[in-house]
């Protein structure tokens, strides 16, 4: 199922490539986690704390995307496509 350290287990490269279940499971992991950390800033702060995580992901995807030497064209669909994630996390979070 799903593992973090596949490649360090034995047999790990015969399943080199993860099954759709794995990728969906993921998927769902990854959102649960993001609402579930939103949902606990929120209880807090709302604006500043929503605003300094929008920037870090923003600062981090620019480091990220520059070391990948993906062009500007990539890079700003990369920014485009986080900041509408982090916006639906927001939005469910706090529809929560």
């Amino acid at each position: 199922m799903l593992c973090t350290d596949r490649d360090f287990k034995p047999a790990g490269e015969h399943f080199a490539v993860p099954t759709q279940g794995e990728v969906e499971g993921r998927l769902l992991v990854s959102e649960l986690v993001a609402v579930a950390c939103l949902q606990e800033l929120l209880k807090k702060e709302h604006a500043p704390v929503i605003e300094r995580v929008r920037r870090r992901i923003l600062r981090d995807l620019k480091n990220r995307c520059r070391a990948l030497k993906l062009c500007a064209d990539d890079e700003k669909s990369t920014a485009d496509y986080a900041l509408q994630l982090l916006e639906s996390a927001v939005a469910e979070a706090s529809s929560r």
